[in-house]
C-alpha cells in the first residue's frame, strides 16, 4: 500500500485551507494540501466576487432611477443586455479565480494531493483511488455547500443555487428567491434591478442578518417597496410546469395564490461539508449536525490532533474569518502540543444591498438577559444621505450602561460597510461611547449618523447615572 507521511494534513484548499498550509509551512513543518474539487475558493468562484460583479451591474442600471428627482432627464430608457452582463461577470470571475490558481500552482507539487479524503482513524486518512496518509496533525477545511429544503426540489431542472446563477449565459424573465438572508437579498435585489421579475419568500419573518426586531421590520419595508417580499410565506407546493415552475402559497387570509416563474433560486443557507469525511472512525465528539466540537479560539477539536477551520465549522462563515481561522489552525497544528488561542476579531458581517446591512460585535439577540442601552439614529433626515438621495436607514448601537463600553450594533443604511468598520474597530479597542464621541466627525458625511446614535446612547447612560430623588420616587 502506498503511504504518505506528513506533519500536517490539510483537507480542503479554499481560503481556510490555504491559510492553514501557509502557516504550517512558515512554522517549519511539512504540510500536505488535499483537494477533491476545483481550486479557486468559494469566494472567487461563486461567492463574494461574482456576486459583487452582479451588484455593480445592477447599481449602474439603477442609477437613472433617481435622475428625475435630481433634475436630470433621460430620453428613453436603459436597456439591460443580459448576455453582456453575464459575460462580464464570468470574465472577471475567472480573473479572480486565476489569482488563486496561480497561488496554488506555486505550491510545490509534492505538497499537493488531488482526491477525496476520508479519515480512517485519529491520525490517518485514505484518499479515494490514491494513497493512505499518516499525519501528526490535521486541519479540516472542507468548506460548505448550499442547503436545499426538500420542497424546493420539486422545481427539478429549474432549481438553482447561488453557485449556478453565475453560470447563466443570459438573465431570465422571472425568478422566485427562497431565503431573504444575505445571499438571497444580494442576488434578489441585483437581479430585480437588472429587469428580472423577482419574488422573494422566507420563513419565520427573518430578513437579512438582523436579530433586532426594529431593524428587521425596517429592512422588510425597505426591500418590499422594490420587489415582492414575503418573509413568512406559507408555500403549499411547487410544481415543474411547461416553461417554468408554478408556486402555490397562501396569503394572509389563507387564500391560495399561484404564480409561475422561470427559475427557483435556493438561497436557504449552507451546510458544512463534513458528512463524507469518515468522522465516525475518529474519537471526535460531534454536534447534532455532525460537525466536530471545537474550541473557537484554538480551532482544536477537543484534545485531539485534529483542527477545523473556515465554513466547515459553521462558526462565522465569512472569508476574513476563514482566513483567520485557517492561520490559527495551521499554527496550532504545527505547534502541537503547544496549542495557543489565536486572535479572533470583533464579529463583522456586511450585506452589499442598497441600502447596505451590517451587524457588528454583539447582536441584539446576543444581549438577551443583559442590561444595555440602545443609541438610535435614522438616516431618513441625515444631511449627507438626503443630499445623495440615499436617505433610507436605521442604526442601533448597543452599549453597557455602567462603563459605557460599546458592545455591538445592527445597521441598515448608506455606506454601512464603512460605518461597520468604524464600529468594529471601536469595539475591538474596547472604546466607550464617550471615547468614540471624542473622535473627529467631518461635515457633511454619512458618519455623522453614527455620532447621532452615540449621542443618544450617551444621554441614556448619563440619565441612568443621575441620583434617585427618593421623595419623588
Amino acid at each position: 500500500m502506498n503511504i504518505i507521511d506528513t506533519d500536517v494534513a490539510i483537507i480542503g484548499a479554499g481560503t481556510a485551507g490555504l491559510a492553514a498550509y501557509r502557516a504550517a509551512v512558515a512554522a517549519g513543518k511539512q504540510a500536505l494540501l488535499i483537494e477533491s474539487g476545483p481550486h479557486g475558493t468559494t469566494c472567487a468562484r461563486v461567492g463574494c466576487m461574482p456576486s459583487k460583479l452582479l451588484i455593480a451591474a445592477a447599481e449602474a442600471a439603477h442609477g437613472p432611477a433617481k435622475w428625475n428627482e435630481f433634475g436630470l432627464r433621460l430620453e428613453g430608457r436603459v436597456l439591460v443586455d443580459g448576455v453582456a452582463v453575464m459575460a462580464r461577470i464570468q470574465r472577471e470571475r475567472d480573473r479572480f479565480v486565476g489569482f488563486v490558481l496561480d497561488a496554488v500552482d506555486r505550491i510545490p507539487p509534492g505538497d499537493r494531493l488531488t482526491g477525496k479524503a476520508r479519515f480512517t482513524g485519529d491520525r490517518s486518512l485514505q484518499i479515494d483511488g490514491g494513497p493512505a496518509v499518516r499525519f501528526r496533525s490535521a486541519v479540516i477545511a472542507t468548506g460548505s455547500a448550499p442547503a436545499i429544503p426538500g420542497l424546493l426540489r420539486d422545481a427539478a431542472d429549474r432549481l438553482v443555487v447561488n453557485d449556478d446563477v453565475f453560470a447563466w449565459s443570459d438573465l431570465p424573465r422571472s425568478a422566485a428567491v427562497f431565503g431573504p438572508g444575505v445571499i438571497g437579498l444580494e442576488l434578489g435585489q441585483a437581479l430585480s434591478r437588472l429587469g428580472v421579475d423577482i419574488s422573494m419568500v422566507g420563513r419565520g419573518g427573518y430578513v437579512g442578518p438582523f436579530s433586532d426586531p426594529a431593524l428587521r421590520d425596517y429592512a422588510h419595508t425597505t426591500f418590499a417597496a422594490e420587489f415582492s417580499l414575503d418573509p413568512d410565506a406559507k408555500v403549499d407546493n411547487i410544481t415543474r410546469v411547461e416553461g417554468g415552475v408554478r408556486i402555490a402559497r397562501r396569503d394572509a387570509h389563507n387564500r391560495l395564490d399561484e404564480q409561475t416563474v422561470d427559475y427557483v433560486i435556493a438561497a436557504t443557507g449552507r451546510t458544512p461539508n463534513v458528512r463524507d469525511l469518515g468522522l465516525d472512525t475518529t474519537s471526535l465528539a460531534l454536534d447534532p449536525a455532525g460537525v466536530p466540537r471545537f474550541d473557537r479560539t484554538t480551532l482544536r477539536c477537543g484534545t485531539s490532533t485534529i483542527f477545523i477551520a473556515g465554513d466547515a465549522n459553521n462558526d462565522l462563515p465569512l472569508l476574513h474569518e476563514a482566513a483567520d481561522e485557517g492561520r490559527i489552525a495551521g499554527e496550532n497544528a504545527a505547534a502541537l502540543p503547544d496549542v495557543r488561542p489565536g486572535l479572533r476579531r470583533t464579529p463583522l458581517a456586511i450585506v452589499f444591498t442598497d441600502p447596505q446591512l451590517a451587524v457588528i460585535g454583539q447582536r441584539y439577540a446576543d444581549l438577551a438577559g443583559q442590561t444595555f442601552v440602545t443609541g438610535r439614529a435614522s438616516f431618513e433626515d441625515q444631511g449627507r444621505s438626503r443630499v445623495m438621495l440615499r436617505n433610507r436607514g436605521l442604526l442601533h448601537v448597543y452599549a453597557a450602561p455602567g462603563d459605557g463600553r460599546v458592545l455591538g450594533a445592527e445597521l441598515i443604511g448608506p455606506d454601512a460597510e464603512h460605518l461597520a468598520h468604524l464600529l468594529a474597530w471601536g469595539i475591538q479597542s474596547e472604546m466607550s461611547v464617550a471615547r468614540m464621541l471624542e473622535m473627529p466627525f467631518y461635515h457633511p458625511v454619512v458618519e455623522e449618523g453614527l455620532r447621532t446614535a452615540l449621542r443618544d446612547a450617551a444621554a441614556q447612560i448619563a440619565h441612568r447615572r443621575q441620583p434617585v430623588d427618593r421623595l419623588a420616587a
